[in-house]
């Protein structure tokens, strides 16, 4: 699976960023771009292995 992202780099030099459509409403930054993917590399992880309190997520819903 290969969820987007949404970045932008701020005016103090660092980017900031979320998943677009799998958690758009936690937003994490890094020193570089490499960095911020990791970081939401690692949120997508913990987000998706765990059913934590208070984590929105948006999904397809198929209809039969």
């Amino acid at each position: 699976m290969k969820p987007k992202m949404t970045y932008w780099k701020d005016v103090d030099g660092t980017y900031l960023g979320f998943l677009k459509k799998s958690f758009p409403d936690h937003w994490t930054r890094g020193q570089s771009l490499e960095d911020l993917k990791a970081y939401l590399v690692d949120l997508y992880q913990i987000f998706s292995q765990e059913e934590l309190p208070g984590i929105r997520q948006e999904t397809k819903l198929e209809l039969l």
